[in-house]
């Protein structure tokens, strides 16, 4: 969705001679993206005067750097409770919940911002933001019009702006909002992923050339640098250009790995202790329990195996409602810091408390009053015997695809959040074998519980799979099913335009010029290449 760039402080260094030495020491550190230097400065300036909203909204700032956003959320309360006018910080407080995914609190928040400081446009970018976590799509679009008619030269905010006109389908709109921001400010990487995103577009020479001479350019970014990358594998391609599109996916992976923390050992891990507690046993100890709401509808699995065709498909059903890839599900599952291991210990009525929640908390998502919705967010897949316990009547959907197709599509694709497995052949091929044997699992402790939709079978009989699929999920045959590239709404996904077209079989066929580099992919995979579409046994 939206990129939001907004940062903490971004004021500190403009009003340094408002501040104790100590905090200019720290500002400057902080500037540096010294973080290590910053932090022990701020605890010693707070440790003598606790009450420096100032410093205490610095240390918020910090904390956000490092990923410690619920860190930085208590800090800026803190700084309110001292300050309640201090709009600096409840602008802060607004962005790291938008950051924690809770859109709605960061709207409230940011209502009382923009009162005060109307002509501010990065308020108004987050809050339209946070309009599309939530689907509210044209007040987010309409507050994107209003913030370009004022500021019309911020390219980030006419990519943002490309990234909602995509999402609901006003394709060459979208395409204009990014070609605007590249015309401000041409090596910006992430517009022109962007744009090689939606998968439809075509890169003509002067793109390349464009791209080519802002990658050259030795002070960009790493992240305009990784970005441009994946673009640029994209555009060679498309053009049949496999060796040079190849090496520039490799150094996009590589320089976005570095950046990121994945521990394919810890995955093995968690996976293992789910097997171990997800007994049959275990299950039918606890039959009847938990929250017996029929209304989700679970499509999970790996990213790039099709669980936004299948979404689109079933959306098109009338009662049926498609809303996103939620995080409600990981954030309920992993409340409990001794996860999974503490799944044994939960109650009934916690596990309907929990069941409930779930349900609570999408609510903001429907926008409908059909009976039934979508949760699509595809690493579900490692919360199936949770999703089983709190929600034993939701239907479950694992949306698979040949192991080399999908990592490989994955491999070339950039994740805006999330997917740090994705960015390494090695690691992709041993987080889809964890993913299969866990299902493999669930089907042999839960049989019949989960419904697998192969996308190399809808693809080769579209009619029987999805007939079986609306079976599955109780519902009656409807045309419109058939026809689900003619059904209007928004995707909020990767492959947002591909569903907006007929089915198509580019998908199963788009790794095999890069066979030569897969076999890191392979090796790690194992009998699960061997088996597909079948678990090992």
């Amino acid at each position: 969705m939206s990129t939001v760039t907004t940062t903490l402080g971004e004021s500190w260094l403009s009003r340094l001679g408002q501040y104790h030495p100590r905090l200019i020491e720290a500002a400057l550190a902080m500037n540096d993206n010294d973080l290590p230097r910053a932090e022990p400065l701020l605890r010693a300036h707070l440790k003598e005067d606790p009450f420096d909203v100032a410093a205490i909204r610095m240390f918020a700032e910090l904390a956000g750097r490092i990923g410690r956003n619920k860190d930085a959320e208590n800090l800026l309360r803190r700084a309110l409770e001292l300050s309640p006018a201090f709009t600096a910080a409840r602008a802060n407080l607004a962005l790291v919940l938008y950051r924690q995914n809770r859109p709605d609190e960061a709207i409230d928040e940011l209502n009382r911002v923009i009162a005060e400081e109307p002509d501010n446009p990065g308020h108004s970018n987050l809050k339209a933001a946070a309009f599309g976590r939530i689907g509210e799509f044209d007040d987010a679009i309409a507050l994107y019009d209003k913030v370009l008619s004022h500021a019309p030269n911020q390219p980030r905010v006419w990519m943002s702006y490309g990234h909602m006109l995509k999402t609901v389908g006003r394709l060459d709109d979208g395409i204009a909002a990014y070609r605007r921001a590249l015309a401000i400010m041409p090596a910006l990487g992430e517009a022109w992923w962007s744009l090689a995103n939606l998968k439809t577009v075509r890169f003509d020479d002067a793109d390349i050339a464009a791209m080519e001479g802002a990658l050259a350019r030795g002070d960009i970014a790493d992240d305009e640098r990784f970005h441009l990358d994946f673009a640029l594998g994209k555009a060679l391609e498309d053009r049949g250009q496999t060796e040079p599109a190849f090496a520039h996916y490799a150094a996009a992976n590589d320089l976005r790995r570095a950046q990121l923390s994945h521990s394919a050992e810890e995955t093995t891990r968690f996976v293992d202790r789910l097997i171990a507690i997800a007994t049959p046993e275990f299950f039918a100890e606890r039959a009847g329990q938990g929250c017996d709401a029929p209304d989700p509808i679970f499509i999970l699995g790996m990213p790039r195996a099709g669980s936004t065709l299948v979404e689109q498909i079933l959306s098109s059903h009338s009662l049926i409602e498609g809303t996103s890839e939620l995080p409600d599900i990981p954030a309920l599952a992993r409340r409990d810091p001794a996860y999974p291991d503490g799944l044994p210990a939960l109650t009934g009525e916690q596990l309907a408390r929990q069941g409930e929640e779930f349900l609570r908390r999408t609510r903001i998502q429907r926008k409908t009053d059909r009976p039934f919705f979508i949760d699509k967010l595809p690493n579900n897949w490692a919360h199936v015997a949770f999703i089983r316990l709190i929600l034993p009547k939701a239907r479950i959907i694992d949306a698979r695809r040949h192991p080399l197709g999908c990592c490989f599509s994955n491999f070339k694709q950039h994740f805006a959040r999330g997917q740090a497995f994705s960015y390494s052949l090695s690691d992709m091929g041993r987080y889809y074998a964890d993913y299969v044997r866990l299902m493999a699992h669930i089907d042999a402790v839960q049989p019949g519980a989960v419904h697998r939709v192969i996308y190399e079978r809808m693809v080769d009989d579209t009619e029987a799979e999805v007939r079986a699929l609306l079976a599955y999920c109780g519902v009656p045959f409807e045309d419109a099913c058939l026809a689900f590239h003619k059904t209007e709404r928004a995707v909020r996904t990767p492959s947002s335009e591909q569903v907006r077209q007929p089915i198509f079989r580019d998908g199963t066929e788009a790794w095999k010029p890069f066979s030569a580099f897969l076999d890191p992919l392979r090796e790690a995979l194992g009998p699960v290449l061997e088996y597909y579409p079948d678990a090992p046994p």
